[in-house]
């Protein structure tokens, strides 16, 4: 009786997620660099360079610029924690780590 337009809550949201899948994925989610850095070895990665970059920041530069290495390294130690992907946004991609692996089954 009602349709995707008509609907309202949680069918809504789901009934344009079906819509949505249909669409051709994002160039940049659906490419090696971003599979990569979603996939369980990228997202290690990432989160063994933002403890370097830490570690380097703290012990090795000290002062305000090792706080700043620091601070830096806190990116990607987060977006691997997170399964996030801090570039993909910039080039019209999703920023949810599924939604990027997402694009590479379409």
């Amino acid at each position: 009786m009602s349709t995707i337009g008509h609907l309202a809550g949680p069918e809504a949201v789901e009934g344009n997620l079906i819509m949505q899948h249909h669409e051709r994925p994002n160039w940049f989610a659906a490419g090696w660099f971003a599979q990569f850095m979603t996939s369980g070895l990228g997202r290690r990665a990432r989160v063994v360079a933002g403890f370097a970059l830490i570690a380097f920041g703290l012990v090795a530069v000290g002062g305000t610029p090792g706080v700043i290495v620091a601070a830096i390294g806190l990116v990607p130690l987060l977006a691997g924690t997170f399964d996030v992907c801090v570039f993909s946004p910039i080039f019209g991609g999703p920023l949810a780590g599924a939604e990027i692996r997402a694009c590479a089954r379409r």
